[in-house]
């Protein structure tokens, strides 16, 4: 399909397939951190905690796939999870991996922001307005999870040199 055929709900149903996508994601990397987060049990708390959101944000995409009458895309699914399983285990090897963990966080939490703030222009420009409040509240939970991450990496970055520093194993 050439750009010139695709519909705003063509492209709005595109963009909530990549958030669904996103959001499995998501789950996935977060499950995999907090089962290996031990010694940093404030980012483990805030993390099971935002999985919690990102099973709601994940039910609302669904939600709306659903009201617009459109399945899921797997092959978008299954690439995003095995994409997140390959950082993952990057990062997982490395002894800095509570460093390289909190940055990517912190730069995923930034990529769904913008991401849903594209999706509730495409809504608005499809004239899907019921799906606008479903995706501000995925929004402004991604928002939140960006901010915290954003005020609390000096305290993640002083806990691993600290620790480090005494000769003791800082990593998750």
């Amino acid at each position: 399909m050439s750009s010139a055929d695709e519909t705003p709900r063509s492209l709005f149903v595109v963009g909530l397939r990549n958030a669904h996508a996103m959001e499995k994601e998501a789950i996935a990397m977060m499950e995999r951190q907090i089962a290996s987060i031990e010694k940093y049990p404030e980012m483990k708390a805030k993390l099971e905690a935002h999985l919690q959101e990102t099973h709601g944000q994940h039910q609302r995409l669904d939600r709306i796939l659903d009201e617009l009458g459109e399945d899921r895309s797997a092959f978008k699914d299954m690439a995003m999870n095995l994409m997140g399983n390959v950082n993952a285990l990057t990062a997982s090897m490395a002894d800095d991996a509570i460093l390289k963990s909190t940055f990517a966080n912190f730069a995923f939490e930034n990529f769904e922001t913008a991401a849903y703030k594209s999706l509730i222009r495409m809504a608005e420009l499809d004239g899907h307005t019921a799906a606008i409040p479903l995706l501000e509240q995925s929004l402004s939970e991604e928002l939140a999870m960006a901010r915290w991450i954003d005020e609390h990496v000096d305290d993640v970055t002083t806990r691993y040199v600290t620790v480090s520093h005494a000769g003791h194993d800082a990593s998750l």
